[in-house]
């Protein structure tokens, strides 16, 4: 102790030489100062090394200079041992760190939050005439909600903007008293079971924000009067399916106290549907929306790629049913007997209001070198559906089909032009 007895009085640490020494401690173990996610402890303190110099006391000969032994032998310096060197001590900063590194704490990016609150004022509306004893429906197809990123970090839609104006100037036109989305109005690729590139990540709550936005336009376009159900499909049923595969715990929890709620990781909850009067309907495929006794309205899983799909649903059906999932404007029509006289039951798909330049991800996708979709031709085609029908139980229905050619559509002589926002 005594030889450290001038060491032992060190002077105060230097705190930015300590803060350098942390950095080098990180860097010599391959951490980056980004790669830290909370620094738990740190210990600063000094201690002492044996600095080896050349010996004094023989001129690191290892002998010692002043003759030979009473054998005539070479002396062995006393204070090296003839190890040619002395040790002396030297103070150096000690530092240890305690951290956890970034990746334990989970993504920096937040968990898929609700879609904010929107309030959109209704507009003055159009009153329609109608004969007493008559409704008005329509149906918004295939919608494909989503979005994808280019190389440039700059966000691109799957769904059509242009489209879907048309639709909201034709609910605003039309002035339904019934109005289904049936089905895949938002598409979540990447909760999907099928390989993506990149540019799809972590676009779901923007997808999320959008929807939100789209029940309050829906809702806005329409009045406070008209009903407005959001058929469940394939694509909306990825969120709870993916949930059941990889975060079983969290399937079906609800806010504190409120059991007749939505659980909160599911798309009427995230895109607050009930707050715009949207009714929700679960179950795909085994779910229904009915306009009246004999129009119902599915998403539908039938797909026949070489024919007409609709004939499949004229040959399984008992009622007329309108049907998405295909993307293509399909009509048939088949009369049968009954008791009461000749029925005749439509199976109609209206088309969708997504992209169809193969920005929604399908079979048919192709990416370029960044994982940016490709411009491609499918075969599908826009539009959606007006149906005047008799209330109750009877078939009198007029089915209109409204197609939507490159962002504009007709209706009874109302040109309608769709504005994508841009």
């Amino acid at each position: 102790m005594s030889e450290l007895g001038e060491f032992e009085k060190a002077a105060p640490i230097d705190r930015k030489k300590v803060l350098g020494s942390i950095a080098d401690l990180l860097k010599r173990n391959g951490l980056d100062v980004e790669d830290v996610g909370r620094v738990h402890k740190v210990n600063v303190w000094q201690g002492y090394i044996k600095k080896p110099v050349p010996c004094e006391n023989c001129h690191a000969t290892g002998k010692v200079p002043t003759g030979l032994d009473d054998d005539g032998q070479e002396v062995t310096c006393p204070v090296c041992a003839g190890a040619k060197r002395d040790f002396i001590p030297e103070t150096v900063d000690m530092t240890g760190i305690q951290l956890s590194p970034i990746w334990e704490e989970g993504p920096k990016w937040p968990v898929v939050q609700p879609a904010k609150p929107v309030i959109i004022r209704a507009s003055k509306l159009n009153v329609v005439k109608r004969a007493e004893g008559f409704g008005v429906a329509m149906t918004l197809p295939d919608i494909q909600m989503g979005f994808y990123v280019d190389g440039r970090g700059r966000m691109h839609p799957t769904h059509d903007e242009a489209a879907l104006d048309c639709a909201l100037q034709l609910i605003r036109l039309v002035r339904p008293d019934h109005i289904v989305l049936h089905g895949d109005n938002g598409d979540f690729p990447e909760l999907g079971k099928y390989r993506l590139t990149p540019t799809f990540v972590r676009t779901t709550q923007a997808t999320i924000d959008r929807l939100g936005l789209l029940a309050a336009q829906v809702r806005a376009s329409a009045g406070d009067e008209c009903k407005i159900e959001w058929l469940e499909g394939n694509h909306e049923v990825r969120l709870p399916n993916y949930i059941i595969d990889n975060a079983k715990a969290a399937f079906g929890l609800r806010q504190a106290n409120k059991p007749e709620s939505f659980p909160v990781l599911t798309v009427p909850f995230l895109c607050d549907l009930a707050g715009h009067g949207v009714d929700y309907l679960p179950g795909y495929p085994a779910n229904e929306a009915w306009i009246n006794d004999r129009l119902r309205v599915i998403h539908g899983h039938n797909v026949v790629s070489n024919g007409s799909t609709a004939h499949k649903y004229l040959a399984q059906e008992r009622v007329s049913t309108v049907f998405g999932h295909v993307h293509r404007r399909e009509w048939a029509e088949r009369t049968r007997m009954t008791r009461k006289g000749p029925r005749t039951i439509i199976a109609v798909s209206p088309g969708c209001l997504c992209r169809t330049d193969g920005a929604v991800p399908s079979t048919k996708s192709g990416w370029d070198e960044n994982g940016v979709p490709i411009s491609s031709s499918e075969d599908w085609q826009q539009g959606l559906a007006v149906f005047t029908y008799e209330k109750g139980d009877d078939y009198k229905i007029w089915p209109e089909l409204v197609p939507i050619l490159n962002g504009q559509t007709m209706w009874r002589d109302h040109l309608i032009t769709g504005h994508d926002g841009s």
